[in-house]
């Protein structure tokens, strides 16, 4: 194993443990269920939210197995067929994935009780707009954009690109909801905080 494959185990770990925590935290200590996938909104919508967080999830074993060179994943063999293998790529690959993570702490340590896996419409917490929230509106977003990038740039697989690719189309959909959801929750507050920051990062 590389310090490449290293890496990539170490960031799913870390990540998991900030989810767990989180979630452990607010269900057990604030008495908040934070898990909101596909639990409101028209079938369509959940139907999607539902595919996406499976798609996470094998996303995920997939990561794992190719860092540990299992001979097998959940995947078709093809769709670990190389498309470049660049030491540059990879190295941007890594800055991308560790500009990424630390975006993603800060959002955690910012979001408070307020965070949710999902649309809660029943319990939605109090508009955070403070910290790495008044650079972006979505910072868990950007972290999963360039984790997914970043991934890629490291593997250099069809894989990885597909999920790269399907990644930024779902969570710039799921936006596109929340934030419905937001302005009809929220009302003019969101809306000034809305016009004075950025949606990703420059939008």
């Amino acid at each position: 194993m590389t310090f490449f494959d290293y890496f990539q185990i170490a960031i799913i770990a870390i990540v998991l443990i900030f989810i767990i925590a989180k979630i452990a935290y607010l269900k057990f200590v604030r008495k908040i269920n934070p898990i909101a996938v596909a639990r409101t909104g028209r079938m369509g919508s959940r139907v999607i939210e539902a595919l996406a967080f499976f798609g996470l999830i094998v996303w995920f074993i997939e990561a794992v197995s190719i860092a540990l060179h299992a001979r097998r994943g959940l995947l078709p063999e093809f769709s670990r067929m190389q498309l470049f293998e660049a030491p540059i790529a990879r190295i941007i690959g890594v800055v991308s994935v560790s500009v990424g993570l630390v975006i993603f702490a800060l959002a955690f340590f910012n979001f408070g009780d307020s965070w949710r896996m999902g649309i809660d419409r029943k319990g939605a917490g109090t508009l955070v707009t403070k910290g790495i929230f008044s650079i972006t509106r979505n910072p868990i977003y950007v972290f999963f954009v360039l984790w997914f990038i970043g991934v890629f740039l490291i593997n250099g697989t069809v894989t990885f690109l597909v999920f790269a690719l399907l990644t930024i189309a779902v969570l710039h959909w799921q936006i596109l909801r929340e934030e419905k959801f937001l302005i009809e929750h929220y009302g003019e507050p969101y809306e000034r905080y809305r016009k004075k920051t950025p949606r990703y990062l420059i939008w």
